[in-house]
């Protein structure tokens, strides 16, 4: 099991993570402004068997790796950080977007949202960087090889309750928070800047933390 300050490490930083704009968030907002909440909360249902699947593969991958390759903790970190910092651009650069902001989509049977909502997850490049630069800072590899794996699937669980908890909400209410931001053009503003001020602090993190 993980230490308990690493857990609440990590649960904080599952949730900056779940709340900064990426392919998931994009496609769960436009899919419940656009078709429902019910619509939303299907395609969240493919998103979390993503995670799912994300986390056995990264489980196995980084287990293996962090025993073999002492290494290769410094290159996970680096490149994580590297990819965080290129999202905060994303979010505050001139002509950038909300994930808020309306777009029009034909709508979709429950198969195809769900199925969407796998895909998007399975090729979210944030997702990856989550599990393959960001939790294994929250490991101890000293505590061996089964620790390791044990470690890696409990600290997944916790990021996939957290993720899908934040992302049931937004999907029940983004109708209702595209409206307020439609209006008020000043808090798009903030709320993109926000967003990328949390993933340029969690990139300065990741570049300046040793191994724990």
């Amino acid at each position: 099991m993980p230490e308990t300050s690493n857990l609440v490490a990590f649960g904080f930083v599952a949730l900056g993570m779940v709340l900064t704009p990426g392919p998931n968030m994009v496609y769960l907002v436009s899919r419940s402004i656009c078709q429902g909440r019910r619509a939303g909360l299907i395609s969240l249902a493919g998103v979390a068997l993503g995670f799912v699947v994300y986390m056995l593969c990264a489980a196995l991958g980084i287990t293996a790796l962090l025993v073999a390759v002492p290494f290769a903790y410094d290159a996970l970190r680096f490149g994580g950080a590297a990819y965080l910092l290129y999202l905060a651009w994303q979010a505050v650069r001139p002509g950038g977007h909300s994930p808020f902001q309306v777009r029009a989509l034909p709508a979709d049977s429950p198969r195809k949202l769900f199925g969407m909502g796998f895909v998007t997850n399975l090729f979210n490049p944030k997702i990856a960087v989550m599990y393959l630069s960001l939790l294994p800072q929250f490991i101890t590899p000293a505590a061996g090889h089964g620790s390791v794996l044990a470690q890696s699937l409990v600290l997944g669980s916790l990021q996939i309750a957290i993720s899908v908890a934040v992302n049931s909400v937004i999907a029940i209410m983004a109708g209702s928070i595209a409206t307020f931001l439609a209006g008020r053009p000043f808090w798009l503003v903030v709320q993109r800047w926000l967003m990328g001020t949390v993933l340029a602090g969690l990139a300065w993190r990741m570049a300046t933390e040793a191994r724990r």
